[in-house]
């Protein structure tokens, strides 16, 4: 199970990418203009960290400590 920091860390970047699209701007360009430059991962990590359940996750481990 990831920690509870990476999981926080997970859920913001869905969080930003969840808003940008719906506002109608790529993955890519979220990724490009507002995720690289802050957190500094690659593409690849980002389109993996997109992928978990990170809320899902985040509440079990809350549930569990």
């Amino acid at each position: 199970m990831m920690n509870k920091n990476r999981l926080k860390r997970i859920v913001k970047i869905q969080n930003i990418t969840l808003e940008n699209t719906k506002k109608g701007v790529t993955q890519q360009w979220v990724y490009d203009n507002l995720i690289y430059p802050q957190f500094f991962i690659s593409q690849s990590t980002y389109y993996e960290y997109l992928r978990i359940p990170a809320k899902a996750l985040l509440h079990k481990y809350d549930k569990n400590n």
